[in-house]
């Protein structure tokens, strides 16, 4: 006997499915949650801006490092803690981590991190490029006149 395929009863039979297995896993507390903040990355000319969202995070449990050029940002969402039956968990909990590899023209003094209204943005500045600076070539009777000069000023100051 042959069944007919119905693409849409079988999708939505599938999908029901799949609900259930990550309801389940939502429900199961002994399974430790791992997440991924959005983040925005801008680099203008002096400096880098970063973003993340990070809705009901707590201030103390944010960590924000600069380490040879990556920036690593990690922390916690506690779950809501509730007397009732949970049905859905959409919002993520637990720990998170990002990090960010900037360019090597970082000036590690010049970093701001600010978290308010559940974004926390941190300013990396940019060190001031090194312009190449032309270098004059003399010669070594050049610098033996400037060294007479140098003794005949010493000389009449005496």
């Amino acid at each position: 006997m042959t069944s007919r395929f119905l693409p849409h009863r079988d999708v939505a039979l599938l999908r029901r499915q799949m609900d259930r297995l990550f309801d389940d896993a939502a429900h199961d507390e002994s399974q430790t949650s791992v997440w991924s903040p959005r983040a925005d990355v801008v680099e203008t000319d002096r400096d880098y801006l970063l973003a993340l969202d990070l809705p009901g995070i707590d201030r103390d449990s944010l960590d924000v490092t600069l380490d040879d050029g990556t920036l690593k940002i990690s922390g916690e969402r506690q779950p809501d803690s509730t007397d009732g039956r949970m049905h859905r968990i959409e919002r993520a909990h637990g720990r998170f981590f990002r990090s960010f590899t900037l360019g090597s023209d970082l000036d590690d003094q010049a970093i701001e991190a600010h978290y308010d209204d559940g974004v926390l943005t941190v300013r990396i500045g940019k060190a001031e490029t090194i312009q190449p600076r032309r270098i004059t070539v003399g010669s070594r009777a050049d610098a033996q006149s400037d060294a007479q000069d140098v003794e005949v000023s010493d000389e009449v100051e005496a």
